[in-house]
């Protein structure tokens, strides 16, 4: 298990914040065209996921479920006007969104890892 140092801690705050900034994009626009709203949405997780799991690892995937997972759900209650983001009347697009992108995330944070490591490939040798 790796040792957990300062630079690890901050990217992950990084992701966290990255994941609640996607979060509330996502749950803002993804009623906005139907049903590529959606699809766009959840590739934007997707791109964020993938990003954030390069450049820091299982820790910023973590971040990032907390952020993208906490705002998502924030988002979807009801606000002080009694407004809402994610309707109940449209349930297949709400529940879409909300275990999409969560299921998106979850699947990238799940994949394996040298996916995502800097190696080189091999050249194959002159004759």
């Amino acid at each position: 298990m790796p040792i957990v140092t300062p630079r690890m801690v901050l990217r992950a705050l990084g992701a966290l914040l990255l994941g609640v900034l996607v979060g509330a994009v996502g749950t803002v626009m993804h009623r906005s065209v139907r049903p590529w709203g959606l699809v766009v949405c959840l590739l934007l997780v997707l791109a964020a996921a993938v990003t954030v799991r390069a450049w820091a690892g299982w820790t910023g995937s973590l971040g990032l479920l907390v952020g993208l997972f906490g705002s998502v759900q924030v988002l979807s209650g009801l606000g002080p006007g009694g407004d809402v983001l994610v309707p109940g009347g449209d349930a297949a697009l709400g529940w879409g969104w909300a275990l999409g992108a969560l299921a998106v995330a979850l699947g990238v944070a799940l994949a394996p890892r040298r996916w995502f490591a800097e190696v080189p490939l091999r050249r194959p040798s002159a004759p």
